[in-house]
């Protein structure tokens, strides 16, 4: 019985905790009950929306050149500012535009690929913003191929040179 009367304590103790917190004012006078998200106004945000998501190197040779280009443009109505962008390992080095990009302008992202390293390419760049779609994960691929010689051989005159 004892039990009975001290769990029924303890549970409208804890009842009595959620009320007050469920009514607890907040500073504009409002309780939480009244508070509600706001929701983002679409017609009033920055979008970027970019030509292509994927950049295909195809076969290159090492030591190429690794930069490659991401257009992108505002269409949204408001200025759009990347925050941030960071690839998938320290080999994928982008390049962003650091000021706000007016509705309706276009810009690029660079980025740049160590070509050193022999073999597949396959990595990702994220792009942070304040657009309404505010991460976009950018590609890149390809395959990097050893170096060529371009020796040429010693005696390399035809035999019809050498008669003269």
């Amino acid at each position: 019985m004892k039990r009975i009367v001290f769990l029924s304590m303890i549970a409208l103790l804890f009842a009595s905790f959620n009320l007050q917190a469920q009514k607890e004012v907040k500073p504009n006078n409002q309780t939480q009950e009244e508070v509600k998200p706001k929701k983002k106004n679409k017609n009033k945000v920055p979008e970027i929306t970019f030509e292509s998501l994927e950049h295909d190197y195809g076969n290159i040779y090492k030591g190429d050149n690794g930069v490659c280009e991401f257009k992108f443009k505002n269409t949204g109505k408001a200025p759009l500012l990347i925050t941030n962008a960071r690839s998938s390992c320290g080999c994928t080095v982008p390049e962003w535009p650091k000021e706000e990009i007016a509705p309706g302008k276009t810009a690029v992202i660079k980025v740049k690929y160590d070509t050193k390293r022999i073999g597949t390419i396959s990595k990702s760049i994220t792009i942070e913003s304040n657009a309404i779609n505010n991460n976009v994960v950018l590609h890149i691929k390809g395959y990097i191929s050893e170096t060529p010689t371009q020796g040429t051989p010693e005696n390399s005159q035809s035999p019809m040179m050498k008669a003269q």
